[in-house]
């Protein structure tokens, strides 16, 4: 993917381009983790923090707070990105 360009605001804030939210899932609210290592500054999706849920089933990972909901389209586009 090209590079694109955003700008931080006098607060600091920088903008995700949509296209790259839209991707990535993310949506207002979504925590994100930053980090520098040589003048690079790098944003990832932060993994939603679980608890582990033993049932009748199996243990089950259960996310500590609220997630948005996924679409069919969602799981469907995911699964291809990472059969590639």
């Amino acid at each position: 993917m090209a590079a694109m360009r955003t700008a931080i605001d006098a607060a600091g804030r920088l903008v995700v381009p949509k296209v790259l939210r839209d991707r990535l899932l993310l949506f207002g609210g979504s925590q994100v983790d930053v980090v520098e290592h040589d003048g690079v500054i790098e944003i990832r999706a932060a993994p939603a923090e679980v608890r582990i849920v033993d049932t009748p089933e199996g243990p089950v990972a259960v996310p500590i707070e609220v997630l948005p909901t996924l679409t069919d389209d969602d799981v469907r586009t995911t699964l291809e990105r990472t059969r590639r």
